[in-house]
């Protein structure tokens, strides 16, 4: 009985070894560290709301999407989204937003506050991945005041010239998207 029971913990032992073997080590990346601005804004205390960024389907996975072609998208197996797109894009703008204009009030939908934003803000990113040498992000973004309803609304298009590795590919998705932060906020301090 003893015997079947160490032969058993040896095969599950030798079982564990080889699954470990078989899995590839990767890196894992975020783009959620807001950079601080160049230039910065004076706002008028007003309060800023940032809905959830809505990304494409294919950045919900963790792995780093590319496109092959304008149909066809694979995954890169040596990189990893340390978090999910949305939520970190979102939490990347809300900081950028608050060093851009010294404000600390600006906030995550749902508000969480007493009082309702005075500016609401929405981003919707159409497209955001490498494809050749480029890395590609077009987005529409609008930005509303709530006590005037005046709003602004704009699309957004950039490409930025990236090497065919991971590294350089989500630096050059770290550069769009600090692009797009900065015609956001432009956008804001307009209102």
């Amino acid at each position: 009985m003893q015997e079947t029971v160490i032969k058993r913990a040896v095969w599950f032992a030798a079982v564990l070894v080889m699954m470990h073997g078989c899995v590839t080590t990767s890196s894992y990346y975020v783009l959620s560290t807001a950079p601080s601005p160049a230039a910065t804004y004076t706002q008028n205390n007003k309060t800023i709301g940032i809905e959830k960024i809505s990304v494409p389907r294919y950045l919900f996975k963790r792995e780093i999407a590319i496109a092959k072609s304008s149909s066809e998208v694979v995954f890169l197996s040596d990189g990893t989204w340390a978090e999910d797109m949305d939520e970190g894009l979102t939490h990347r703008l809300i900081g950028f937003i608050q060093k851009k204009f010294h404000q600390p009030q600006v906030y995550a939908y749902p508000w969480g506050v007493d009082t309702q934003p005075n500016i609401k803000v929405q981003v919707q990113i159409t497209r955001y991945i490498a494809q050749g040498n480029f890395v590609y992000l077009d987005a529409n973004w609008r930005i509303e005041d709530l006590q005037t309803h005046k709003s602004d609304a704009q699309l957004f298009s950039v490409g930025i010239p990236t090497k065919h590795d991971t590294k350089n590919i989500v630096d050059a998705m770290d550069k769009a998207f600090g692009k797009l932060e900065e015609d956001i906020a432009r956008g804001i301090h307009r209102f």
